[in-house]
């Protein structure tokens, strides 16, 4: 358990989206918060609007990583860390540029372990502190044009579960959050009306609230959380019928190209 009053906290991916609103959410509870983006401009604007701090962060660059705790830590020894960047491309599988994936990959995974591996020593000798990893219902439930974001995201809760075991005799703790679809960038254009949804502020909100109640893998909304023993027990080809009732029998990864053209362009600089 961490009190927040007083404590720093770190944010990566904190200019925009859930990151932004997590940021929100750890300042008004005392936190002396820094966000890190690949955005700068955009980071810093954040920072001047919600009354934190901000510096560029590349999660992919373990130096960059570096660079970002050297300066948090001029606050204070971090006592939370919420690996929340992440990246999303879409559509069917053979479709898509390899380098394309290469970079979610580096994004969504590799940022979590350059996260993990750079802050968690230090909380490993204070014996205090708290990491969220910010995966998806993803994770648990599979979705046809999001394969390798899925995959990712496995990625990261299993990650995540194996390093929570290694450091049980401990008191710093990592909790797992997976929310499902959340009105940000990342669903830009994805037709969401079949599915459970969240605003940003409430998975900020719930990442906040892990800190003085570390669970170990929370989704959003709770009730969520059976669906993925529900997939693993349910014959595969009655689950695809159920996915493509749900995405209106789309095709896999469909979206108004329109509506996601500001965020597929900002990923492409």
């Amino acid at each position: 358990m961490i009190d927040l009053a007083g404590a720093v906290a770190c944010v990566t991916g904190g200019a925009r989206g859930i990151g932004r609103a997590t940021a929100v959410a750890l300042e008004r509870r005392g936190a002396k918060v820094w966000i890190g983006d690949v955005d700068a401009d955009e980071a810093a604007r954040t920072a001047t609007e919600i009354g934190v701090k901000a510096m560029h962060l590349d999660v992919t660059d373990p130096e960059s990583v570096a660079s970002f705790h050297r300066a948090a830590s001029e606050s204070g020894p971090v006592a939370m860390l919420v690996n929340n960047a992440g990246i999303q491309h879409m559509g069917p599988f053979a479709e898509q540029k390899l380098a394309a994936y290469h970079r979610e990959v580096a994004v969504n995974l590799t940022g979590v372990i350059n996260g993990m591996h750079e802050f968690l020593p230090g909380m490993l000798e204070r014996d205090r502190g708290h990491i969220v990893n910010v995966a998806s219902m993803a994770a648990k439930v599979t979705t046809p044009g999001m394969s390798v974001y899925c995959a990712t995201k496995y990625a990261v809760a299993a990650l995540s579960r194996a390093v929570r075991a290694e450091i049980a005799h401990t008191n710093v703790t990592i909790t797992t959050v997976m929310p499902t679809a959340v009105h940000t960038e990342l669903t830009a254009g994805v037709t969401l009306d079949l599915l459970p949804t969240r605003q940003p502020k409430q998975i900020g909100t719930v990442i906040a609230e892990s800190a003085r109640r570390p669970g170990r893998e929370v989704t959003v909304p709770k009730w969520l959380s059976p669906f993925g023993l529900l997939e693993e027990v349910t014959p595969e080809p009655l689950m695809q019928r159920i996915k493509r009732l749900a995405t209106r029998n789309e095709p896999p990864g469909h979206f108004d190209a329109d509506r996601r053209r500001e965020y597929l362009d900002r990923l492409d600089r």
